[in-house]
């Protein structure tokens, strides 16, 4: 049902670019992945199955694409590229005839992501690093949320999304709130075609279960996290009492702000002088419940 998967290294990746007429877009960080070691680790980290429907976004030159066909897995891939998407046409031809791979050309910020496939479904794919906030904004915050999430991704932002605290940002805020998040393999760029200037990693993201928080309380948690982190080095007594302008009495102005900051901070058990990076998902919850 699938085409047959190529010999993979890089010199296999460089000869099936040339024969079909492809060359990876440097604008739209494009490195095809060419060690086998790595495509295994990422189908047993997806344990997609016969049965599984899994969304893929990025699928490049098929290579994943293939082992999760061949794993039996049902397959709805994004590819922006055209020359990309003509060639995983003719490809998998057979797979889209038997409708186990479904082929959608376009962006995928542009798309629904979580209503493309039915759920539940499970997420493969190799994140370009300027995509990777809006695409896990829109998979996390969408509904129904994905099962699992197995991301390739720039290792810099896979220790981002992954910090404790100490170290947190808005983002590792967000995805941690959401789900689960682990490290589960390094990838060096010699793992790629052509080698990326910088490392990777593989993360697995499990959403969870029942979220932390009712969906309407959501926007007022985010606009509490985005005000701490809009200056991240200063104390988080100074940083909100500037942010939260309004007082409990409905006035506004510096002074019932802070007033307000500081009872909350204290009802919260959090330490004034915290910056916001120390702070967990638990942190930020317990704040915003006493600030409201």
């Amino acid at each position: 049902m699938t085409a047959s998967t190529p010999r993979l290294d890089p010199l296999e990746v460089r000869r099936t670019l040339r024969r079909e007429g492809l060359r990876a877009s440097h604008a739209r960080s494009q490195n095809f992945l060419a060690d086998p070691d790595v495509l295994q680790a990422i189908l047993d980290l997806a344990e997609a199955g016969p049965g599984t429907r899994v969304l893929e976004i990025g699928p490049g030159l098929g290579i994943l694409t293939g082992g999760l066909l061949q794993a039996g897995a049902s397959v709805t891939a994004v590819e922006l590229d055209a020359g990309l998407a003509a060639y995983l046409r003719a490809h998998f031809a057979a797979s889209i005839d038997a409708a186990q791979l479904t082929l959608l050309e376009g962006n995928a910020l542009d798309l629904e992501l979580p209503t493309l496939v039915p759920n539940p479904y499970r997420v493969v794919a190799n994140l370009p690093y300027h995509i990777t906030s809006p695409i896990l904004h829109r998979l996390l915050g969408g509904a129904p949320p994905p099962q699992r999430l197995v991301l390739m991704l720039q290792a810099e932002v896979a220790e981002r999304i992954a910090a404790p605290p100490g170290r947190m940002s808005y983002l590792s805020v967000f995805v941690q709130f959401h789900a689960t998040v682990r490290v589960a393999l390094a990838v060096p760029p010699e793992a790629f075609e052509p080698a990326p200037k910088v490392s990777s990693a593989v993360v697995v993201l499990e959403p969870h279960a029942r979220p932390p928080l009712p969906a309407p309380r959501e926007p007022a948690l985010w606009g509490l996290v985005q005000a701490g982190f809009r200056e991240r080095r200063k104390m988080l007594r100074n940083v909100l009492g500037r942010q939260l302008h309004e007082g409990v009495d409905g006035a506004s102005g510096q002074l019932a702000g802070q007033a307000r900051v500081d009872a909350a901070l204290a009802t919260a058990g959090i330490a004034g002088d915290r910056r916001p990076q120390t702070l967990s998902v638990g942190d930020w919850l317990r704040l915003l419940e006493a600030l409201t």
